[in-house]
């Protein structure tokens, strides 16, 4: 287990030029420019916001949780990591972190996902993936589900065992905790605030996120 790592922001949400909230189960797509901050918050704490990255010029350029691992060296996000995309350039860095440590390996919940962890008759209730491909279509950005890859679990804890496995562990998050990323190119954030009832790490029950931009 890694050593969490908890580092605060000078950013007052007073002067933040975007405010919103997402519900449990809705997503936001939304462009963030080089050089602007963005704030996600766990508002009541454990809540898994499902995040992924494109490059807003050319969506063929996306968020790679490959590189970012490789050029980081560790399998965790925190203050200082360079989010690469899959050209291995920098997407966004994290600037503050106050819940120390976030997953990038655990991927979206899905229907196929949801039989296998929990059981077949939890194929049709409603998965992170979903919520992905919807805003997708909706978006007007010329993007489809070929260019989805793997995604970002910011406040969720899945520890890695020892014979390489992963475990979805108790959420080391609490309310009110914020990870924040500046933007190094023009990119398009994509979020799903998972509405997973099936796992114990938020207490079966899904609450808002909220998004911030300076």
């Amino acid at each position: 287990m890694s050593t969490l790592i908890y580092t605060e922001s000078p950013l007052d949400p007073k002067h933040a030029v975007y405010d919103a909230t997402i519900l449990a189960g809705d997503g936001w797509f939304h462009p963030v420019r080089k050089g602007q901050t963005l704030r996600i918050v766990d508002l009541e704490g454990n809540q898994a916001a499902d995040t992924f990255f494109f490059n807003a010029a050319d969506v063929k350029e996306r968020y790679s949780a490959q590189d970012t691992i490789r050029e980081q060296g560790s399998i965790y996000l925190t203050t200082g990591t360079p989010l690469m995309s899959n050209l291995c350039n920098p997407l966004l860095t994290i600037t503050a972190d106050t819940c120390g440590r976030h997953d990038t390996l655990g991927g979206a919940c899905a229907a196929e996902s949801n039989m296998v962890r929990y059981s077949l008759d939890k194929r049709f209730m409603h998965a992170c993936r979903d919520t992905f491909l919807l805003q997708m279509a909706l978006s007007g950005y010329h993007v489809t589900k070929r260019d989805l890859a793997h995604n970002i679990n910011f406040f969720m804890n899945v520890p890695v065992t020892p014979e390489g496995g992963l475990r979805f562990a108790d959420g080391v998050s609490e309310p009110g905790k914020y990870v924040e990323m500046r933007a190094e190119m023009d990119v398009l954030c994509l979020i799903s605030n998972c509405p997973q009832l099936n796992n114990p790490c938020n207490a079966y029950n899904p609450t808002p996120i909220q998004v911030l931009i300076w």
